[in-house]
């Protein structure tokens, strides 16, 4: 056989063990082989049919690959080599003359030969991508295939994510390296693509975002180039050239068992991953036991084979080892540095360990660039100074007999080019470096891993950062760097917490598309004098409190017109006119689901010290977006903004919503959450609810993107969450499930219908979250979350904690935590270390590893939580939530309510009991409106004046409440807009009260709550239905829910 035949096969052995995917067009497919590869399957009618090989030639080969985008056919092979089809063989012969441009364009005759599924003829075509010069296919210098010619790619921008779909148009693995400036040489013709941008998600790379075909700036000096995976990798052996052996079979990374493991093996092995010759050959999980399946065992290579997957073995997955006996290889080509004798971990004397050989490395040409790829590998930041004559000490044993010539952009030293060393070097001459030295970062005492105070590791001491140089382009550098997505807000050290220790004052002077802070320039650390009360915080959009960053909302009265308010760094901020545009307020609309804009004007506090406190302006969009949150990051101004232009907007959902009322809103209520519940809509000045006629999960999908819950897990569930009472308002609802408001829906509306309370539709979304004990007040704690129930892990949980989870079950102030076997032994663990704070009035609130990440043993490391069991029966328990998206107002326990006064009165001062403790509410924008629902929900009739700056005496504690803004119309207070914290912004004197219609009220009760704080002479009770006596006190405190 032929050298040219043997590589054919080995090819075409190798294209039929990658994974498979089907090419389709209107006509003709490719079936059970990778990209531009399979079997030929026609739609003849409405069936898919084989082809026979009989006749099948490369005329036909070159329409069916143009029809398919693919490049020119490679090889036509028969015998049902993709495997046998099912169904028809196609009765017709295809006699395309080659230059068709689909199969429906060629000539066909009845079949001369009598086929089966064993003649099913498959077809080989050329990649629209490949990679050149490399050591494989699947490494190498990028080239497109257009208009029937090879051309190059400019490396202008290229970034893993290019990388990662040339790996996956190849069916190469992952993306290892992106390399630049001809690192495999330069190629020659046209240069097709420049400016590359893809997502990382399309399916080849002719489908991302680039300058367009030809247009460039660059020449063939700056070609683009990538390493892939391919079908074999090494881990944790500090390279790519040495590690735990582990292979891609199926679409899944497994190990290989040391059994019979040798150097032929990793001869294989070495050289399909280009890393030169085998070295040596380690078992027993040297480089530490991997995860995941054992794919292969016994594996029993010649030594000559192209790939890992050529030599015999046992089988896939067949094996009778475990994860203890992987097998491990180091390679001629790898190359390690380490920095040696120096004051700190990022300085010292260069060495290398290269194969088995520890080596020091000659100053005559180690360079600027040497220095750049030697401290990015060892996660040091950026090199501050190359130093010769051996600065560090003169090292022993042998000077490296190679010379680095790295180009300063490669992400370790293995995959920079190298020469003979010219110089007559000496240990005299090691080679010293100093780099800049930060090695991690980590985000603290935030919600989450996510969220928190910004610290970073320098010369093994961590520090925070000095707010006053940090700015949005770092802040998403680092999130990206954490796997937290993007920066969505900048807080300052009051959010969490001043940090102790060094304060570094670095400036990061971020692009925003690096992956890790040490690629951006900094200035050298300790710049400037900064104390931790400017000590920087973020919020990445990973974080659990992202999803509030960029919510936006109407003020005003109306759902699609009033002042535009955004939620940006953790409280409700107006927005300033200036700068604002038509792009900025379609997205608002949008998000909305308002449909487009009509208008945008000016507006003023309706009193002058109506929002006194910061503004934010800056936002900028192209109008496209789906969420403000979506846009270049706004900016707070450090002034009061009373006296400023804010800005007003009218939506076009004004008009089409048709409702007696432009105020039209959502709710989900009976769960004790905002995202599960019975469905309620607010039509005509009150709620109702909605009948589950036509009701499917389309609408439910509608529901869950209105109030931002994720996706729907349920739709028909009617009267799940109880019945509902009063009006139900709407009736055969039916949205397509692409709608942003259920609004844009059509139904059935003004309360006609057929339909009782016991058919009130209730919806689950994905993020309702629940917890519970398995065995009432102890047992182990599970917590439900994306529509199932999962474990907590117990790993640094404490009693603070614990503690805080039976008073939030109502189970008693205290409780202990101890390590316990999962319930249900298939269940998810949802979450890992979490460790509540004494500020924290919620587990949610509680710092912890993402959701579903954990290092977690089921049979003993399941939180398990025993309380006192000391119930306290109060119905204004810790635990109470209150809703914090815009429109959706209500608590899903209302929160207690009182009137502070004289005995009997319909007047006082209104406190609210939140967190376990009564508090009062500010008076910034109380008004006439706030009263109205006041005293409509106390039973207390018109509201007569909304009393300010403490006019019935000032309160003392928490203030709860501040910035309350009611339309007047909502039954409850909680249906309004308000800010729910403790506000310390906002001092007693400026207690908020009411005065109503009615001089008194005889309460009426379902249920008597007391506690144990009530002072001498008042009494609180909860008014509902059964007329009571009135308590013969000094005075009364009115008390509602």
């Amino acid at each position: 056989m032929c050298a040219g035949q043997r590589e054919m096969d080995s090819y075409r052995t190798l294209i039929l063990l990658m994974s498979t995917v089907t090419l389709t067009t209107a006509g003709v497919r490719l079936v059970d082989g990778p990209r531009c590869s399979g079997r030929v399957e026609v739609l003849h009618g409405k069936t898919w049919t084989t082809v026979c090989d009989a006749d099948f030639d490369q005329q036909d080969a070159e329409v069916v690959c143009r029809d398919l985008g693919c490049g020119p056919p490679e090889e036509v092979l028969g015998a049902a080599a993709f495997g046998r089809g099912e169904g028809q063989v196609w009765t017709e012969e295809l006699q395309c003359r080659g230059n068709g441009s689909d199969i429906y364009s060629c000539p066909t005759s009845s079949y001369k030969h009598s086929c089966s599924h064993d003649n099913d003829v498959g077809l080989l075509c050329a990649d629209n991508v490949r990679l050149v010069d490399g050591s494989s296919h699947c490494s190498g210098r990028v080239e497109v295939l257009h208009r029937g010619q090879w051309g190059t790619v400019c490396d202008d921008d290229w970034d893993m994510r290019d990388a990662a779909v040339v790996c996956r148009e190849l069916g190469c693995g992952e993306a290892v390296d992106v390399l630049g400036n001809s690192h495999f040489g330069p190629g020659s013709g046209p240069i097709w693509m420049d400016d590359i941008d893809c997502s990382g998600s399309e399916s080849t790379l002719k489908n991302c975002r680039s300058a367009g075909w030809g247009k460039h700036n660059c020449n063939q000096t700056k070609n683009a180039g990538v390493i892939c995976s391919d079908s074999v990798r090494l881990m944790d052996g500090g390279g790519r050239c040495s590690g735990r052996v582990e292979v891609l079979h199926r679409g899944q990374w497994g190990t290989v068992c040391d059994d019979d493991w040798d150097m032929r093996d990793a001869a294989v092995v070495c050289r399909e991953l280009g890393c030169g010759e085998a070295v040596d050959v380690l078992g027993n999980s040297h480089f530490g036991p991997g995860s995941g399946p054992i794919w292969m065992d016994d594996v029993d290579c010649t030594g000559s084979e192209s790939t890992l997957k050529n030599c015999t073995s046992a089988g896939w997955g067949k094996h009778d080892c475990n994860q203890t006996k992987n097998a491990g290889v180091i390679c001629s080509g790898h190359k390690m540095p380490r920095l040696t004798h120096g004051p700190h971990l990022c300085s010292g004397r260069v060495e290398v360990l290269h194969g088995n050989t520890l080596a020091t490395v000659c100053d005559a040409d180690f360079d600027q660039q040497d220095a750049e790829v030697v401290c990015r590998e060892l996660g040091c930041g950026h090199p501050m100074k190359v130093l010769g004559a051996a600065a560090f000490g003169r090292g022993e044993g042998q000077v490296w007999t190679e010379e680095l010539q790295c180009r300063g952009n490669e992400s370790e030293i293995s995959l920079c080019p190298t020469s003979s060393v010219k110089q007559n070097c000496s240990h005299y001459n090691d080679v010293g470096l100093i780099c800049s030295g930060h090695t991690a970062v980590r985000l603290l005492n935030g919600w989450d891993y996510c969220s928190g105070r910004v610290e970073l590791l320098y010369l093994s001491d961590w520090g925070s950062v000095c707010g006053a140089s940090w700015d949005m382009k770092a802040a998403s550098v680092l999130c990206g760097q954490l796997k937290c997505g993007s920066a969505v807000a900048l807080l300052a050290a009051d959010w969490f917490g001043e940090g102790s220790g060094h304060i570094w004052a670095d400036v990061f002077d971020c692009h925003g598309n690096e992956t890790h802070l040490s690629e951006c320039s900094i200035s050298s650390w300790n710049r400037a004098a900064c104390s931790h009360k400017q000590a920087a915080g973020v919020i990445c959009n990973g974080s659990s409190q992202a999803f509030h960053e960029g919510q936006v909302r109407l003020s005003g009265g109306r759902e699609c017109q009033g002042q535009v308010e955004v939620y940006f760094s953790q409280d409700w901020r107006r927005v300033l006119l200036d700068a604002w545009s038509v792009p900025e307020a379609s997205v608002v609309c949008r998000q909305l689901g308002c449909g487009s804009v009509l208008n945008f004007s000016s507006s003023s506090p309706s009193s002058p010290d109506q929002h006194s406190h910061i503004c934010v302006t800056g936002f900028n969009c192209s109008g496209i977006e789906a969420h403000l949150g979506n846009c270049s990051s706004a900016n707070l101004l450090n002034l009061s903004c009373s006296s400023m232009e804010q800005l007003s907007i009218t939506c076009s959902g004004m008009c089409y919503i048709n409702l007696k009322t432009a105020h039209s809103s959502i709710r989900l209520v009976g769960s004790g959450g905002d995202c599960a519940g019975r469905l309620e809509v607010f039509l005509s000045g009150s709620w109702g609810t909605v009948c589950d006629d036509s009701w499917d999960i389309e609408d439910a999908q509608v529901v869950c993107r209105q109030l931002q819950c994720g996706v729907a897990l349920s739709a028909y569930v009617p009267a799940w969450f109880g019945p509902g009472t009063g009006p139900i308002w709407l009736n055969e609802v039916q949205c397509e499930g692409n709608e942003t408001s259920l609004w844009n829906c059509r139904y059935q509306s003004g309360g006609k219908h057929d339909c009782r309370h016991k058919e009130d539709i209730g919806v689950v979304c994905s993020e309702f979250k629940e917890i519970r004990l398995t065995e009432g007040c102890k047992g182990n704690l599970e917590v439900f979350y994306n529509g199932t129930w999962g474990n907590v892990c117990v790993n640094e949980m404490n009693e603070e904690t614990a503690s805080l989870i039976c008073q939030e079950l109502n189970c008693g102030k205290t409780g202990r935590e101890s390590g316990a076997r999962a319930r249900v032994e298939s269940s998810p663990n949802w979450l890992d270390q979490v460790k509540c704070r004494k500020h924290d009035s919620t587990l949610w609130h509680c710092p912890s590893d993402p959701w579903g990440h954990n290092k977690c043993d089921n049979d003993k490391e399941v939180a398990h939580i025993t309380c006192s069991e000391v119930k306290n029966e109060m119905l204004m328990k810790k635990h109470v939530k209150c809703s914090s998206f815009p429109h959706q107002r209500q608590c899903s326990v209302p929160l207690p309510l009182r009137l502070s006064g004289p005995e009997g009165s319909c007047s006082g001062r209104l406190e609210v009991y939140h967190n376990a403790a009564w508090g009062s509410i500010c008076d910034d924008q109380w008004d006439i409106r706030d009263a109205e629902v006041v005293c409509r929900q106390l039973g207390c009739g018109k509201a007569l004046s909304a009393n300010g700056s403490a006019a019935f005496g000032a309160g003392e504690g928490v203030i709860w409440l501040n910035r309350v803004e009611c339309r007047g119309d909502e039954i409850h207070l909680w249906d309004c807009s308000y800010s729910l914290k403790n506000h310390t912004d906002c001092s007693h004197k400026e207690d908020a009260g009411v005065t109503c219609a009615d001089i008194s009220l005889t309460p009426v009760i379902t249920s008597k709550v007391t506690t144990n704080s009530i002072s001498v002479g008042k009494s609180e009770m909860i008014t509902t239905s059964r007329p009571l006596p009135q308590p013969v006190t000094s005075s009364v405190v009115l008390l509602v829910l």
